[in-house]
């Protein structure tokens, strides 16, 4: 029972640890955010796109052209590679990403291509040891960058990294990759209901657009008179192949629904692990009953005096249960024990995330004492059924 019950608490704990972890991941991204994505490189959207969306979809509050790219900075005598994030204004809204320090840079920044910059907290961190950077310059593939704010932390592996990021707008970010177009766009709605509608009206839209295309492949109705006006499209780089259809092209994916498939999947997960982990608990329950049928082979004298002497069958039956229901529950309380210890150990010296819920160690210890209940009846039976004479005369 023991051993049951710290397989149980330990792999739901870090099955538990997991989902969570891959759910704040996603959650940290932003609410009702949705992610519009070309597939193919010969496809990619010009950055007025995404203010062209949101005047189309109505459900769509905020949206802005991303450009990831890579650059070499320096300041003062620190030098390295950092990875930089190209966005609008908006970035912080879409994201729900609050300043720590300074501002984040505005339209005017964006339309003028200024040489602004917004730190990711480490990267801030570094840089001055825990003081505001804010009104400092930086060189960033050798241009001069005015540091304007910081970001408050999202934590180590959360929201993409961005703690180890600067943010640029993507008009500068552009110069530094030297691209026009982009291949993400970020967008959000301002509920659930209304990211579920918006997806579906963005689906809509990509394959009526990009299923006209002269250059995809074409299809019914009517072309538009400027297929990369309609639909803020850039026209793909090799116009002498077909590509395919809107759904190999484009991927508009909500954010939200990747939380709940997450959080099922890794529910379903954890389930099975605590399953598998139950049939130790029912090999310890096998273990209990043999024991406790030796004890009333051995205790058959004992049996026959109290029967003898006026033990009702409903006497010797619950003796005999309560027994095995103490046994297997101090096995359970041994069990949990040792379960919450082994969790923590786990994910100290692993750095795997863990955590042990009030409803896990409930699950592993009522199991372990249905294990004694259920086990404990037929020894309990057969002690309560013998005959008191055969039971006397028992050597």
């Amino acid at each position: 029972v023991v051993i049951g019950v710290v397989t149980v608490v330990s792999l739901i704990g870090i099955g538990e640890g997991a989902r969570r972890s891959v759910v704040a991941q996603f959650a940290s991204l932003g609410e009702n955010v949705i992610i519009i994505e070309t597939l193919d490189d010969r496809f990619q959207f010009e950055p007025g796109l995404a203010e062209e969306l949101v005047e189309r979809v109505s459900e769509l509050a905020y949206a802005t052209p991303v450009v990831e790219t890579e650059a070499a900075v320096r300041w003062r005598r620190e030098r390295g590679n950092l990875a930089v994030l190209g966005v609008n204004e908006q970035f912080p809204l879409i994201r729900d990403h609050q300043l720590a320090a300074g501002t984040f840079f505005s339209d005017l920044h964006v339309r003028q291509r200024s040489r602004v910059v917004v730190l990711g907290y480490n990267v801030a961190a570094r840089l001055l040891g825990g003081r505001s950077p804010v009104g400092q310059t930086m060189t960033v593939e050798g241009r001069t960058f005015r540091i304007i704010g910081v970001l408050n932390p999202k934590g180590t592996g959360q929201a993409g990294g961005i703690d180890d990021m600067i943010v640029v707008p993507y008009t500068v970010a552009q110069q530094i990759s030297g691209v026009r177009n982009v291949r993400q766009i970020w967008a959000k709605a301002d509920s659930p209901e209304q990211a579920d509608l918006a997806v579906a009206r963005l689906g809509r839209i990509f394959r009526r657009e990009v299923g006209l295309s002269p250059v995809t492949g074409g299809g019914g109705g009517e072309k538009p008179e400027n297929p990369g006006e309609a639909g803020g499209v850039a026209p793909p780089r090799s116009t002498g192949s077909r590509l395919g259809s809107a759904e190999e092209l484009v991927a508009v994916t909500s954010l939200n629904q990747m939380v709940k498939e997450a959080d099922r999947a890794n529910r379903v997960m954890t389930v099975m692990l605590g399953g598998i982990a139950a049939v130790s608990l029912l090999v310890g329950g096998i273990g209990i009953m043999n024991i406790m049928l030796v004890s009333v082979t051995e205790r058959t004298r004992e049996i026959g005096i109290r029967k003898a002497i006026g033990a009702r069958r409903a006497d010797l039956l619950s003796q005999f249960l309560v027994e095995a229901v103490v046994v297997s529950s101090l096995g359970g309380i041994i069990g949990i024990l040792v379960g919450a210890g082994l969790v923590a150990l786990v994910s100290a010296v692993a750095n795997l995330p863990s955590l042990l819920t009030p409803g896990s160690i409930l699950l592993a210890f009522g199991f372990a004492v249905l294990v004694g209940v259920v086990f404990g009846v037929y020894p309990a039976n057969k002690a309560a059924r013998q005959d008191p004479i055969e039971a006397l005369r028992y050597e």
